[in-house]
């Protein structure tokens, strides 16, 4: 398949790249904020928080690790090196699925524990970067969007999101 031509772009125009801009800007600047409340009050960064998150949401706070995975947007690999730090510090357990063909985590009392401890300063967190600067209504509709960009660069994860949290 030939490359298309200049000619076929749509570019942005001066509007969309100010938002598009802003949205490359909010992506780079988020998560790294994130990581650093995490770091500094719980010993976690964002990826260790979000499967110790995603496994307290889930039922028997038990996720097969592909399922796992899709919560928390990394590869098996990232996830199980993750993982094993975690098992270190005996936050998580390792053990099989009630089918039996494949690996599962398991948050333990002590995971669940440190959580909870942690839990209050990242939500404030989260609110004083995300959702204190936006009106109720920008939120919902920024939810909104998210859940469609999402669909469109990742139905499948979007699909996980929505079967395991709703």
């Amino acid at each position: 398949m030939a490359p298309e031509t200049d000619d076929a772009v749509e570019w942005l125009d001066d509007d969309e790249m100010q938002s598009w801009m802003a949205v490359v800007a909010m992506l780079g600047a988020l998560p790294s904020a994130l990581d650093g409340q995490l770091k500094r009050d719980v010993g976690v960064n964002h990826f260790e928080y979000s499967i110790l998150a995603g496994l307290s949401a889930s039922p028997d706070h038990t996720l097969a690790m592909s399922d796992l995975a899709g919560v928390v947007f990394g590869s098996l690999s990232r996830l199980s090196h993750a993982v094993g730090r975690l098992e270190k510090r005996g936050w998580v357990v390792r053990c099989g699925t009630e089918a039996g063909r494949h690996q599962a985590t398991r948050l333990t009392d002590l995971g669940r524990a440190e959580l909870e401890v942690g839990a209050p300063s990242h939500v404030r967190e989260v609110r004083r970067l995300l959702i204190d600067p936006l009106t109720s209504e920008e939120f919902h509709q920024l939810g909104e969007i998210s859940r469609k960009v999402l669909d469109a660069v990742d139905p499948k994860r979007a699909a996980d999101i929505r079967r395991l949290f709703h």
